[in-house]
């Protein structure tokens, strides 16, 4: 099969064996593979990855291996465990994949927290190749069939979208709470997608650079401004999505005290940090990474998300690394890959 392949900075379309599911895994073939600023910073070398790119897809079942001895049940903390898709996909199903590959046997998993699995492996990011191949093998586990609505195009979008309802997951927000929106790259713009379908839209206001793209926010009925523009600060909650070190300085700026910083940005390097302002100012910072898949489905198939504006080019695979090159412009949204063409 055909796949992208990283190591040491290079890129490089190379011809591998099909894998081989192992027990509680699927052997899937990819439909289209998203590529986002996580993927272009593994390039660049964060998390330090070598192997086959790629965590965002829409795929379809081919075989099922082995069935896997059930996980011990989950521990009885009080906490909600993450619910696992069932049945188990048919042959010929069309999935999403969560990118979390977890042991469901630890602590950790039988408390319902699979993403932070302290053994799991990660599509395309951790100790798992990933999505932008021809086939790839997952856990069944992390399977969700998609309703037969939701076209291709959008479900490439679910796992990005998923991340961005993650914050109203984590963080209880108001109606009447004011919203800051930092970023409108991919991750932003879904952002400000999942905050008017959580109807959070009237006190929230989206700050970026790029006036094409915060018409994107402004249609769906959210306040825009660039970042020159003055912006009153003492926001509720400030969700800080720029891709850039400089973001979280920009964050603090906005966030009343006492407020709450949501972080979702990831890039390689260092960013340089004055704790000072968190302290003070008494901040709570949150990180927020992975989210609730079954909501960002049902969000697309109810037409309450629409993404599909957001591709901007789509690239057969023996040209992914034009196509990442493609995403590496200042400005690109959604570049896809389609094994297929």
């Amino acid at each position: 099969m055909l796949a992208l392949h990283h190591e040491n900075g290079r890129l490089q379309v190379v011809e591998r064996p099909d894998p081989q599911p192992r027990a509680g895994e699927a052997l899937l073939r990819v439909r289209l593979a998203g590529i986002c600023n996580t993927d272009l910073e593994i390039a660049r070398g964060y998390m330090g990855f070598s192997g086959i790119l790629g965590h965002e897809v829409v795929a379809e079942v081919e075989s099922l291996g082995p069935a896997r001895e059930a996980p011990p049940a989950p521990a009885t903390t009080g906490l909600t465990r993450a619910p696992l898709p069932s049945p188990v996909p048919a042959p010929g199903a069309r999935v999403a994949v969560e990118i979390n590959c977890a042991c469901e046997r630890c602590d950790t998993c039988r408390r319902g927290e699979r993403n932070h699995c302290p053994k799991r492996t990660v599509l395309g990011i951790l100790g798992r190749d990933g999505t932008l191949a021809e086939r790839l093998v997952a856990p069944v586990a992390n399977l969700h069939v998609l309703p037969g609505n939701v076209s291709d195009e959008a479900a490439v979008f679910v796992e990005p979208l998923a991340a961005a309802f993650q914050p109203f997951e984590q963080v209880q927000v108001d109606a009447d709470d004011r919203i800051a929106l930092l970023g409108d790259g991919k991750l932003g713009l879904l952002l400000g997608m999942a905050i008017t379908a959580r109807g959070l839209a009237r006190r929230a206001v989206a700050i970026g650079r790029h006036p094409e793209k915060l018409a994107i926010l402004a249609a769906l009925g959210l306040r825009v401004a660039l970042e020159s523009d003055p912006v009153e600060a003492g926001f509720d909650v400030v969700l800080e999505a720029t891709g850039s070190p400089t973001g979280l300085a920009r964050a603090l700026a906005l966030v009343r005290p006492r407020g709450t910083l949501v972080l979702k940005s990831t890039y390689a390097g260092a960013p340089p940090l004055d704790l000072a302002p968190i302290v003070i100012q008494e901040v709570r910072v949150l990180g927020s990474r992975c989210g609730p898949f079954a909501v960002a489905i049902d969000a697309l198939g109810r037409g309450a998300v629409d993404p599909t504006p957001l591709l901007a080019a789509r690239y057969p695979l023996r040209d992914a690394v034009a196509a990442f090159e493609r995403a590496r412009r200042p400005g690109t949204l959604k570049v896809v890959v389609d094994p297929r063409a």
